[in-house]
């Protein structure tokens, strides 16, 4: 979900040839990082069972990445 809607704001404004819709479009890819970070504190707090699977799954964003 979060690597396609990546894909949507960067991609969306590439291309319209938005400059403006292009800065707008990486401040909402960082917000999602900082969103993406909060998400995996709170389930490996409030989950059991996820930390296991944390390990297990390497890449959760984009695959050799992140």
């Amino acid at each position: 979900m979060y690597l396609g809607a990546d894909l949507m704001y960067v991609g969306g404004a590439l291309l319209l040839g938005s400059s403006i819709g292009l800065l707008v479009g990486l401040g909402l890819v960082l917000l999602l990082g900082v969103r993406i970070f909060g998400e995996e504190k709170l389930l490996a707090n409030d989950l059991d069972g996820y930390e296991a699977s944390r390990h297990r799954v390497r890449y959760r964003l984009v695959l050799l990445i992140w």
